[in-house]
């Protein structure tokens, strides 16, 4: 139940606060009183979204905190369980917007995503608003009903898990279906460039190589006479170096016998010689070696000329970047091929997927079949007893092939309002009195089954009056045995069937209006309900009229 409310600088109002009883609660005051603005602040900690524009003073943050006194409740048990909440038997919903529009979320202090306290809230309370009626018409809204009736709970959340489980499935397997024709359509494209990349026999270090081996051909006859023309200097017949040298050597070895350091140059002299004649020795080698080899040159020439072109073709500077594309080449070619065996994964998975859903949407549809017979007789007494006897109801269930999200059912609610009339669907025919009495059958039938501490009207007594309107009153009165209701009404025979009442009123200040509520006392009540009778000042008639509504 809503124990408690707080309300700070929220729209036109500056603070307020309010105890609720657990029973029949009923709330009253004029029009623009700020009734419906109660419900806004109250709609914030259920998780609506908000802006600056709530805001009663800019210049300090809006705070809304409902405080709720639940029993033990194994599903609100699991729920904080799983995200890490403390669970005690009092639940604190808060909601705080700043001046800059930054909004805050708190369950029991601590700070939460908005989507976490708004289905929290759903576990609380039930707000009929006055458009809720609309709801009738809404295939959705009516399956629900007969799952709320039916208490399919579990095996919705059963259907769902795997219902999400096949979309997932069947977006995998559009993607790989797509995936598989683009890549079978680029297979010849990219076998041809595999192919060619594959013949061309790629190692990652011979470009360098073979350049350099290009570069000697190309110059092979420079070469070939300038390692010539050091060799005869070295060591030819008319000017040898090493001649001279050795001479050198040899003088300086006579000359070692005499002195000391004559010695080590003779040494180093000598070490020369050696050198020189290992280069002299090579030089002709290396000579002897260097051709000019056209065919050599031409076959290296167009060895490069292809990995230039390839480089080029695919926007790269090197043969290891040739290598890696043709890999990557190979690797599209081997996806292609795979794609087979994942299309055939994703089929046999859906397929099993499918089975389960099956088996839970079957169980589904019994389970909504079940209860039909009995939510139609149950509504149609509460609408006999709410001034309708002769009213029909009727929920048409229709089975689909087509997997939904809360099974293969349509639903479809069929109504008559007289004796002998065609049932049709409720939107067609009833009027907004007559789609107010049937919501609160179906609120009243479900209540139960939902299983909710509390549930709020407001103003579901829309387009009713009368002999009518009490009935309403004794439906929600007796609605109360088994959880808290709360009740907006404009209607006096139903304002005085509530065990406990609240006014809305409106203070006007020098410099604003604000909005204030309290419970009232006996005498509080025979006053407001008489009002409701007769006007802002009551005859005598009207608090009579009061004190006989209050009795009954």
């Amino acid at each position: 139940m809503l124990s408690h409310l707080s309300i700070e600088n929220y729209a036109i109002i500056q603070q307020l606060e309010v105890d609720f009883n657990n029973d029949f609660c009923v709330i009253t005051g004029e029009t623009g009183a700020g009734k419906s603005i109660i419900m806004g602040a109250l709609s914030l900690i259920l998780g609506q979204r908000a802006d600056t524009t709530v805001l009663n003073s800019n210049n300090s943050k809006c705070i809304v905190e409902g405080r709720f006194l639940v029993s033990q409740n194994t599903k609100l048990q699991n729920y904080f369980e799983q995200n890490d909440l403390d669970y005690d038997e009092f639940i604190l919903l808060r909601r705080e917007i700043t001046p800059s529009g930054k909004s805050r979320a708190f369950i029991n202090d601590t700070p939460v995503q908005l989507a976490i306290i708004r289905e929290l809230g759903l576990q609380l309370i039930d707000i009929h608003s006055q458009h809720s009626n609309l709801e009738l018409g809404k295939k959705q809204f009516q399956l629900n009903v007969i799952d709320w009736y039916a208490g399919n709970n579990v095996l919705l959340e059963e259907y769902s898990t795997e219902y999400k489980q096949l979309r997932i499935f069947d977006k995998e397997y559009k993607k790989v279906i797509a995936e598989s024709e683009q890549a079978k359509a680029d297979l010849d494209y990219f076998e041809y460039q595999f192919n060619q990349l594959y013949e061309a026999n790629l190692q990652a270090d011979e470009q360098a190589e073979l350049e350099k081996e290009q570069e000697i051909l190309n110059h092979s006859e420079d070469i070939k006479a300038g390692l010539s023309q050091v060799y005869q200097l070295l060591d030819g017949e008319e000017f040898a170096a090493l001649s001279k040298l050795k001479e050198t050597v040899q003088i300086m070895q006579k000359l070692s016998a005499y002195m000391k350091q004559a010695e080590d140059l003779s040494e180093r002299l000598n070490s020369q010689y050696l050198e020189m004649q290992d280069i002299a020795n090579e030089c002709e080698m290396l000579s002897e070696k260097t051709e000019n080899n056209p065919d050599r040159l031409d076959e290296i020439t167009s060895r490069l000329n292809l990995l230039y072109d390839l480089q080029q073709k695919h926007r790269v500077s090197t043969v290891s970047g040739l290598i890696e594309i043709r890999e990557d080449f190979d690797l599209k070619i081997q996806t292609a091929s795979s794609y087979d065996n994942q299309i055939l994964k994703l089929e046999s998975q859906i397929q099993n997927s499918k089975v389960g859903l099956t088996k839970l949407a079957v169980q589904l549809n019994e389970s909504r079949k079940s209860v039909l017979s009995n939510l139609e007789k149950q509504i149609t007494s509460y609408l006999s007893q709410l001034g309708m006897p002769n009213a029909d109801f009727k929920a048409d269930l229709k089975t689909t092939d087509d997997f939904q999200a809360n099974g293969t059912d349509e639903m479809n609610f069929l109504f008559a309002a007289n004796k002998g009339s065609r049932l049709e669907e409720i939107t067609r025919v009833a009027s907004g009195g007559e789609m107010s009495r049937l919501m609160l059958a179906i609120k009243t039938v479900v209540a139960k089954s939902k299983a909710l501490p509390a549930i709020i009207f407001d103003e579901i007594d829309n387009g009713i009056s009368g002999e009518i309107a009490g009935k309403m009153g004794t439906i929600l009165k007796d609605m109360a045995n088994y959880m808290q209701v709360i009740n907006i009404t404009h209607l006096p025979q139903i304002a005085s069937k509530g065990d406990s009442h609240y006014l809305v009123y409106k203070n006007d200040t020098s410099d604003n209006v604000e909005t204030g509520m309290r419970m009232l006392n006996s005498d509080e009540r025979i006053d407001e309900i008489a009002k409701m009778l007769s006007g802002e000042n009551p005859t005598d008639a009207a608090i009579e009229n009061a004190k006989s509504l209050l009795i009954q």
